[in-house]
């Protein structure tokens, strides 16, 4: 694989996405039995914001992140709290200054820092280089293992877990062709394996008929592994218009099984998100079921 997430670290994605599963994952925390939390594209763990990156031809690439979480760094508004506070956190524990962020966390950080006694970690990573990062970035977490293997191998090796709920982070790079056919056949053999889970799958807005392709795919996915589909809703938001000139103007997150309430929460943070990230005021959000809850 050629991604890397350094380029995009602490872009309008990532705070999206990172946003949205710290809700996830307290909702399910306000149960007492412990949950699996698995990454199955789990990174570094953590980024140097003040680090470069290079193009092909040498140049250096403008960094994403003053565009996102460099728009909320100083914001006070209560729905983002949790989020930035831990932000926060992981900036001053390196050493950053308060008055811009210069370090930012990875999904495996945020999930590590919620976690309880009771919930475990698995974490896994395909570039072995990245792992190792990781590893050390979570040194200190005993209920974290690091595995080097593919993630969508990781689906069907490791569920059902022993505590019977879980939390699954899809989030691949989208970089390859076979992309979307292997997330496909991943979440069959996790359906199958693990019905009950709840699946958060993280998907990028390009062209507007691509993403609903993409929905209604996965929309089959029960019906082909001959399940009952699950109840299944969806996250968006468009920071730009269709006429802007940047590729990815949104991303979306799907929820199979999402946990009881998690709408109004969604709902309360994603108006907030548009008015903080927009690029233009053709910015949107969505949040809408697929598949009702029964």
């Amino acid at each position: 694989m050629n991604y890397r997430h350094q380029f995009h670290a602490g872009n309008y994605a990532d705070v999206f996405k990172h946003a949205l599963l710290l809700k996830l994952l307290r909702s399910l925390q306000r149960k007492d039995k412990g949950i699996l939390y698995l990454d199955t594209h789990a990174g570094r763990g953590g980024y140097d914001l003040d680090a470069t990156s290079a193009l092909p031809d040498g140049r250096e690439r403008a960094p994403e992140w003053p565009q996102g979480i460099g728009r909320l760094w100083s914001q006070t508004d209560e729905v983002l709290r949790d989020y930035l506070a831990l932000v926060r956190r992981f900036n001053q524990e390196r050493g950053g200054a308060e008055e811009a962020p210069h370090f930012y966390p990875g999904s495996p950080w945020f999930a590590a820092a919620l976690a309880r006694p009771q919930d475990r970690l698995a974490l896994c990573e395909l570039r072995e280089d990245d792992a190792e990062a990781l590893e050390f970035e979570l040194r200190h977490q005993p209920k974290a293992a690091v595995r080097v293997m593919d993630g969508y191998t990781a689906l069907r090796a490791m569920l059902p877990p022993p505590e019977r709920r879980a939390l699954v982070l899809i989030d691949p790079p989208f970089e390859n062709a076979t992309e979307f056919a292997d997330l496909r056949e991943g979440l069959i053999g996790a359906l199958r394996r693990f019905p009950g889970g709840v699946y958060a799958v993280w998907y990028p807005l390009t062209e507007r008929a691509r993403s609903e392709r993409f929905q209604q795919d996965l929309l089959d996915l029960p019906r082909t592994a001959g399940l009952e589909p699950p109840p299944a809703m969806i996250a968006e938001l468009r920071v730009a218009g269709e006429t802007a000139e940047m590729r990815m103007k949104g991303c979306g997150l799907l929820v199979l099984n999402p946990p009881w309430q998690i709408e109004a929460e969604f709902r309360a943070l994603l108006p907030v998100l548009v008015e903080r990230l927009k690029i233009d005021d053709a910015a949107t959000m969505r949040v809408a079921w697929l598949v009702p809850d029964r």
